[in-house]
């Protein structure tokens, strides 16, 4: 059963197109075929002039152009799995600080409901700040309106829940209810959600060089457009569909490397479910705490 499982993965991974590149590369695929169709009807017509280029620079320029392209894939894909790593510490550090919380907190259920909800609005409030939106109905359903607007109009709005999620602590520790060693050990945990905001931010403004894409996509032109001149007198009229053969992953392979480097755009097919991450998020906490009240009420 399990192989029949991978069987139809394998051919509905390989003929699909939601979630593929293929529709984004299909036109230029298209434009290399009908240049390369030009090509060769120019050649047909004009028999007298000489189109015709040696294949043996096409091969050598050919792997080159192969080795830039998995380079910049695999940039890609790092830039997309340290963003999943960053992430999996907020998950981590979220659960981490809400069990501290509880553990060492006051007993006030009222503190205790307000702690978690805060650490419930992190990754709502970080997720919308890497999306460059302040829209926050999660935000509104866990701490009210007035909350969210506050939040919205923040600056830096994971700062703010940062700040506030502080305050929180101290207002603890002033009132005598939790100790100095018990508050550090928690803020030790709040500090860390702002470190990985930060590294997400890292990756959210720093793209890959653009000089880097400019002259990669320049040298797959060239070669696309020079191709056929190669391909003349090996295939005939077969010259435009092996160039448009030879296009489709080439320009397939370039522009995986754009869809990963930009992991938190909605825009991009490789973007991380951060909706999903979130909820999850804030559902975990909440388990937390509703496991904590009905401790208390034993």
């Amino acid at each position: 059963m399990a192989d029949e499982g991978r069987h139809k993965d394998f051919w509905s991974e390989a003929f699909a197109i939601q979630g593929s590149v293929t529709p984004l590369v299909f036109p230029r695929v298209l434009t290399f075929g009908v240049i390369a169709a030009l090509i060769w009807i120019a050649n047909e017509l004009t028999h007298e002039l000489d189109f015709h280029l040696a294949v043996a620079p096409y091969e050598v320029a050919g792997a080159v152009l192969g080795l830039l392209l998995v380079l910049r894939t695999n940039s890609g894909y790092d830039r997309w799995w340290e963003a999943r790593k960053l992430w999996g510490g907020i998950v981590n550090q979220s659960r981490n600080l809400a069990i501290s919380g509880l553990t060492y907190g006051p007993a006030d259920p009222e503190w205790r409901s307000n702690f978690v909800r805060w650490i419930a609005t992190f990754p709502h409030v970080a997720r919308c700040s890497l999306r460059n939106t302040r829209e926050l109905p999660e935000v509104t359903k866990l701490l009210g309106e007035e909350e969210a607007t506050r939040i919205a109009a923040a600056g830096h709005m994971p700062s703010y829940v940062a700040m506030r999620l502080s305050q929180t602590l101290q207002q603890a520790v002033a009132s005598g209810k939790m100790d100095t060693l018990a508050f550090l050990q928690v803020d030790k945990e709040r500090a860390s959600l702002i470190d990985h905001i930060g590294g997400c931010e890292r990756i959210a403004k720093t793209p890959l060089p653009r000089v880097y894409a400019i002259k990669i996509r320049r040298f797959i032109f060239l070669f696309l457009v020079t191709l056929p001149f190669a391909l003349l007198n090996k295939v005939g009229w077969v010259t435009p569909f092996v160039t448009m053969f030879v296009a489709y992953p080439t320009l397939a392979l370039d522009q995986m490397g754009i869809e990963l480097q930009s992991p938190f755009s909605q825009q991009k097919l490789g973007h991380l479910p951060l909706d999903e991450i979130t909820q999850t998020i804030e559902k975990n906490v909440l388990d937390l705490l509703r496991v904590d009240e009905s401790l208390e009420q034993k």
